[in-house]
């Protein structure tokens, strides 16, 4: 079987169908990384207690590159590219399995609605203004830490 796109939620049966079809081709990042993704899933049913929803299953992928990408900062820090390029590896299968990011533009338009929604003056309205912000971007890939980036620009600059 051949990687999900980009549209499709991760699910146990479609990554056990991935996982054997990466053994089969001796592929011991993606099966590993597969493996890790399934293990993520079932843990967080395992806690729930019932099946995962779409966007359940996403945010376990996400967490799971949000992870990666804070390893990658700390071993760059650390020398180890050979890690680096592990991890980012990985990060090339699980985003497969993501939603595409969203587009720059569409984030830089969600703040400004969110600071003007909120009426939003200064850094200390952060809290209110990334909620908002968060809420108008909802269902697509973003990064919270870009967000977050760029509401504090927005904000320091108008105060």
């Amino acid at each position: 079987m051949a990687a999900l796109n980009s549209n499709t939620v991760p699910r146990i049966a479609d990554l056990n169908a991935a996982i054997a079809d990466a053994m089969r081709r001796h592929d011991a990042v993606r099966l590993s990384t597969l493996r890790m993704l399934k293990a993520g899933l079932m843990n967080r049913e395992v806690e729930r207690g019932r099946a995962l929803d779409d966007a359940e299953a996403l945010q376990v992928v996400a967490s799971l590159v949000k992870q990666r990408k804070d390893s990658i900062e700390q071993f760059t820090k650390g020398g180890r590219q050979d890690l680096v390029n592990k991890e980012s590896a990985e990060i090339e299968v699980l985003t497969e399995y993501l939603p595409p990011a969203a587009d720059p533009a569409v984030v830089e338009r969600a703040v400004a609605e969110a600071i003007q929604e909120t009426g939003a003056t200064s850094p200390k309205d952060m809290g209110k203004v990334m909620k908002a912000a968060m809420a108008r971007l909802a269902g697509q890939s973003v990064d919270g830490k870009t967000v977050n980036e760029l509401v504090r620009q927005r904000l320091t600059s108008t105060s």
